[in-house]
C-alpha cells in the first residue's frame, strides 16, 4: 500500500517562483491556461509552447526545446483529456499520447537539470470501489474504472515516473491528483467531453431551442466531486513551492454532488425550466468519487470557489465563447 503525504514536508516554503523560468506544459488547455493567469501574479517568466513549437509526444523535439529555454520548475499540465464516450472510441490514443508526453518531459527535464517539476495526475487513478473519502494510499489497492481505465494507467505511470527519478537520481520530482475539474477553456463537445461541461452544453441548447427533456447518461446517482480550475492552479502554484515528498497529494473540495444533483443546479443556472430523462443504456462509471483532502488541508490551503458560484461564471464564459463564435 501506498504512503500518505508526510505533513512535516509542507512545514516551511522551499521552491520560491520569484525569477524562475516556469514552463506550463500543456497552456492552451483549461489547466494549463489557468495555471498561466494565476502565475501572472508571481515575480516569473512563464514559458509556453505551442505545438507547433515543440510536439510532446516526440522525444527529441522534447528535449532540444527544453535543453534551449532552460526553464527552472515545470508544470506538467499536458494531457490527452475526455469523458466516457471519448476513451471507450479512442483508447490507444488515451494511453499512447499520455504516456509520451509524460515520459518525454519527466526524461527531459532530468536530462537538462530543471529544479522542481509538479505532476498533474487524475482522480481516476483510484481503484473503483475505493473507501470513501478517497485517501492517497489507496492507489493500487484495486480494479480500475473500465470506462477509463487506459487514462488512468498512463497516469498512474507517470506519477511512478516521477517517483522512480526521485530514487535513483534525487530528482525534485513531486506529483498531485486534482479531483474532476471545471471551468473556462473546458471542452464542451458532446462526444469528447465530461460530464459538467457536457449537461451544460445540452441543457443550454434546450432552453435556446425550447425542448421538454434533457436526456442524462445513466441512472444519474453516481457522486462527483467538481473543483473549480482557478482553485487548481492556485493549489498546484501552492504545492509548487512547499510539496517536498514523493507520495502524491490530493486536490478537491472535500464534498460531492450526485449528477442528477448536478443536471438541477446547471438547470437553474441556465434558467431551464424543462425536465430530466435517465438513458439506462449508458454507463454510470464509478458510483463515487471524494478524495479525502486533509492532507492539503494540513498545508493550509482550502477551495475558494463553491460549486453553484463556480457554475454560473463558467456558464457565462460558455455563453459568451458561444456569442463570439
Amino acid at each position: 500500500m501506498a504512503e500518505r503525504p508526510i505533513l512535516s514536508s509542507y512545514s516551511r516554503q522551499s521552491f520560491d517562483l520569484r525569477g524562475k523560468r516556469i514552463y506550463v506544459a500543456g497552456h492552451r488547455g483549461m489547466v494549463g491556461s489557468a495555471l498561466v493567469r494565476r502565475l501572472a501574479t508571481e515575480d516569473c517568466d512563464i514559458l509556453q509552447a505551442g505545438r507547433n513549437e515543440v510536439d510532446l509526444t516526440r522525444q527529441v523535439e522534447v528535449e532540444d526545446w527544453l535543453a534551449a529555454q532552460k526553464p527552472h520548475a515545470i508544470f506538467l499540465a499536458a494531457a490527452k483529456v475526455g469523458g466516457i464516450i471519448a476513451n471507450q472510441q479512442s483508447p490507444a490514443d488515451f494511453l499512447y499520447d499520455n504516456l509520451m508526453i509524460e515520459a518525454n518531459i519527466i526524461h527531459a527535464a532530468h536530462r537538462v537539470g530543471v529544479e522542481k517539476l509538479l505532476f498533474l495526475g487524475s482522480s481516476c487513478i483510484y481503484p473503483k470501489f475505493a473507501a470513501q473519502p478517497i485517501t492517497e494510499d489507496m492507489l493500487l489497492t484495486g480494479a480500475l474504472e473500465p470506462t477509463n481505465e487506459w487514462y488512468a494507467i498512463a497516469k498512474i505511470a507517470g506519477l511512478k515516473l516521477c517517483q522512480a527519478y526521485r530514487h535513483q537520481h534525487g530528482a525534485r520530482f513531486v506529483s498531485a491528483m486534482p479531483t474532476n475539474l471545471y471551468g473556462p477553456n473546458d471542452n464542451f463537445d458532446l462526444t469528447t467531453s465530461h460530464v459538467l461541461p457536457a449537461l451544460m452544453a445540452k441543457i443550454y441548447a434546450a432552453k435556446v431551442n425550447g425542448e421538454e427533456q434533457v436526456v442524462i447518461f445513466g441512472s444519474g446517482t453516481p457522486r462527483r466531486e467538481f473543483l473549480h480550475v482557478d482553485d487548481l492552479a492556485d493549489a498546484l502554484v501552492h504545492l509548487m513551492k512547499i510539496h517536498e515528498s514523493g507520495v502524491p497529494i490530493n486536490i478537491g473540495t472535500g464534498s460531492d454532488v450526485s449528477i442528477r444533483e448536478l443536471a438541477d443546479m446547471i438547470a437553474g443556472v441556465v434558467g431551464y425550466e424543462g425536465g430530466f430523462r435517465q438513458d439506462l443504456s449508458k454507463p454510470d462509471g464509478t458510483p463515487r468519487k471524494l478524495l479525502d483532502v486533509s492532507a492539503l488541508a494540513a498545508t493550509g490551503w482550502l477551495h475558494r470557489i463553491e460549486l453553484h458560484e463556480g457554475l454560473a461564471s463558467t456558464f457565462a464564459w460558455y455563453r459568451d465563447s458561444l456569442n463570439a463564435a
